[in-house]
C-alpha cells in the first residue's frame, strides 16, 4: 500500500523537466532565423536575465483533525471533535509561473478517542489517545489562477488558487489513555525508514498583501499509511481491531505567511505571461500613436528616409534597396546606373563590361608593338633600365589573352654578318628572359635571331635609318608547330678560366 501510494506522489510531486524555464529570447538586435529551429537566436536563461523573484519562505500553524482511524478526532462516541496542534515552514522554488517545488518541515499533535488525554477518562470503557509527529515533504505547488485565469480579465490579481501534492518522511511517538487513567507509549516510528512514508494532498488559497508577503490558508489530506498512528497500538490489538482501516488519516487546516525573497519587484508565481501580453495589446490597440516619417529628410532624394538609409550620397537616378544602397545587379562594383552590362560583370575601367580577348595574331603585333623600344647595352644583349615599363606592359599583354609566342632578334646590314647573328640570338632571348621574370609561363615563349639576313635598309645609310632593322618581332606559333622549335636557337658559351701568366725571368748578363 505505502509503495504505491509513494509512486502516485513522486508522480504529482515531481515535474517534467522539459517544462523548465531554459531560455529566452536573443536581445542583442538580431533578427531570428526563421528557416532553422525554433531554437535559434536564444540565450541561456541566467540569473542575469530574470524578470521575477521566485524565492519564498513560508511559515504556518493550524489544526490537524484524525479523521480515517480506529480512533478519530471527530465525535468519536463523545459528542465532541478533538483538536489537536500543528506547524510548519517550508522553502519555496517556483519553477514557472504555473509550477513551484516545497521542501516543508511538519511539526503537531493529533488528540483522537472518546476524550481529551489531557483529562480523567469518563469511564473505565473509554479510550483516549494522541500522537506527536515530525515530517518532512516534498510538495509540487500548481498554481491553478495562472492556468484557469482569462486573459481579458483585467482585475487586480490578489488571490491565487493552488494545489498541493508530495510524499516525505514522517516520525511519530503515539500515547494512549484508558480508564486507568495512565498514559502508555503504543507505537514509536522513527523518521527515514521504509515504514515512514506518507503522502499528503490539498489546496490553498493566497493573497498578496504586498511585493514581499502573501497571507495563505491550506487544507491538507495526510495519508500515513500506517494503522497504528492513532494510538491504538498493534494491528491486531483490540482498538485497531473495531475497524477495518488499512491508513489512519488526518485533516490539517493551517494558515500562514509567504515571504518573498529577490531583488524584483514581483514573483513569478504572481504573473500570467498571457495577461501581460494581451494588455499589452490592448493599450497598442486603443493608444494614438503619432509618428513622424522621415524626421531626418531624405538628403540624397532616393526615396529612403536619412533614418535608416545606409548611403547618404546615393547618385541622382540610381536605383536602390530597402537600405537606401545603390544597385549592383551583376555585383561588379560598378552601380546599375553607371554599369554597360548590368547583368554580366567586368571590370571598372571597362564601364562594368567584360573584357574581350583579343585574337592571338592581333596580340602578337600589339605585343612587338610594345617591345618596339626596347634598347640594350652597346654591343651586348644587356636591356636597359628604361626598358622596363615596356617589358611590364608586354607581359601584362601576353598574360590576360595568352598563346604561344616566338620572339626573333634582328639587326642592321652594317658589321660583320656572324656577329651579328650571334648578338641577334642572344638578345632575342633575353628579351623573353626579362618577360618570364614577370610572371610570363616558360612555355609559352620562345626565342631565335636571324641578325641581319632580314635588313632591309643598306649599310649606306644613316644610324638612324638602319635604326628600322635593329628590333624584335613577335609571331604566334600554332599548337602544331610549337612543339618542334627550341627554347632558342644558340647555346651559351662555356666559362672560360682565367689562366694566370708567369712573369718571364731576366737573364743574367
Amino acid at each position: 500500500m505505502k509503495l504505491s501510494l509513494a509512486i502516485v506522489a513522486l508522480a504529482l510531486a515531481i515535474p517534467s523537466a522539459t517544462y523548465a524555464q531554459d531560455s529566452t529570447a536573443d536581445s542583442n538586435g538580431k533578427y531570428p532565423n526563421t528557416f532553422s529551429s525554433g531554437s535559434a537566436n536564444v540565450t541561456p536563461f541566467t540569473n542575469q536575465s530574470k524578470r521575477f523573484n521566485d524565492w519564498s519562505i513560508s511559515v504556518g500553524a493550524g489544526v490537524p483533525l484524525l479523521q480515517s482511524a480506529d480512533l478519530t478526532s471527530i465525535k468519536n462516541g463523545n459528542g465532541k471533535n478533538l483538536f489537536g496542534y500543528s506547524a510548519y515552514v517550508s522553502i519555496d522554488k517556483a519553477i514557472t509561473h504555473a509550477f513551484g517545488i516545497n521542501l516543508q518541515y511538519d511539526r503537531g499533535e493529533t488528540r483522537q478517542g472518546w476524550f481529551n488525554t489531557k483529562n480523567a477518562a469518563p469511564d473505565a470503557s473509554a479510550v483516549g489517545a494522541r500522537t506527536q509527529y515530525d515530517a518532512i515533504s516534498i510538495l509540487g505547488d500548481i498554481n491553478f489562477s495562472n492556468l484557469l485565469r482569462r486573459v481579458d480579465n483585467h482585475s487586480p490579481y490578489r488571490w491565487a488558487l493552488h494545489g498541493y501534492a508530495g510524499i516525505g518522511t514522517i516520525a511519530y511517538r503515539a500515547y494512549q489513555k484508558d480508564g486507568s487513567n495512565r498514559q502508555r507509549l503504543m507505537t514509536e516510528i522513527k523518521p527515514f525508514e521504509l515504514g515512514s512514508m506518507f503522502f499528503q494532498a490539498g489546496t490553498g488559497v493566497k493573497f498578496k498583501v504586498n511585493r514581499r508577503i502573501d497571507i495563505e490558508g491550506r487544507l491538507m489530506y495526510v495519508v500515513t499509511g500506517d494503522d497504528e498512528f492513532d494510538g491504538g497500538g498493534d494491528a491486531y490489538s483490540a482498538i485497531n481491531k473495531r475497524s477495518e482501516q488499512v491508513s489512519d488519516n488526518f485533516f490539517n487546516a493551517t494558515l500562514g505567511l509567504s515571504f518573498k525573497l529577490g531583488k524584483h519587484e514581483s514573483h513569478v508565481m504572481w504573473h500570467d505571461p498571457l495577461q501581460e501580453i494581451y494588455y499589452k495589446l490592448d493599450v497598442l490597440a486603443n493608444k494614438n500613436q503619432d509618428i513622424e516619417v522621415c524626421k531626418k529628410g531624405d538628403a540624397d532624394n532616393d526615396g529612403v528616409c536619412d533614418d535608416w538609409d545606409r548611403q547618404l550620397d546615393t547618385p541622382a537616378g540610381a536605383r536602390v534597396d530597402g537600405a537606401g544602397v545603390a544597385l549592383d545587379t551583376d555585383l561588379d562594383g560598378v552601380i546599375d546606373l553607371y554599369d554597360k552590362c548590368v547583368t554580366v560583370p567586368g571590370p571598372v575601367e571597362n564601364n562594368g563590361c567584360p573584357i574581350a580577348k583579343k585574337d592571338n595574331k592581333e596580340t602578337a603585333v600589339e605585343v612587338e608593338k610594345t617591345l618596339k623600344d626596347i634598347y640594350f647595352n652597346f654591343n651586348k644583349a644587356t636591356i636597359r633600365p628604361e626598358s622596363n615599363e615596356k617589358l611590364d606592359l608586354a607581359a601584362s599583354i601576353i598574360k590576360e589573352n595568352g598563346g604561344n609566342y616566338l620572339l626573333t632578334g634582328h639587326t642592321d646590314i652594317k658589321g660583320n654578318a656572324a656577329y651579328n647573328l650571334r648578338l641577334s640570338k642572344e638578345r632575342a632571348a633575353a628579351v623573353v628572359g626579362a618577360l618570364e621574370n614577370r610572371g610570363i609561363n616558360e612555355n609559352v615563349l620562345k626565342s631565335r635571331g636571324v641578325g641581319s639576313a632580314e635588313a632591309t635598309i643598306p649599310a649606306s645609310a644613316s644610324d638612324a635609318e638602319r635604326m628600322a632593322d635593329r628590333k624584335v618581332t613577335v609571331r604566334f606559333i600554332e599548337s602544331s608547330e610549337w612543339d618542334s622549335i627550341k627554347k632558342k636557337d644558340y647555346e651559351d658559351a662555356p666559362v672560360k678560366k682565367a689562366v694566370k701568366k708567369v712573369p718571364a725571368k731576366k737573364k743574367k748578363k
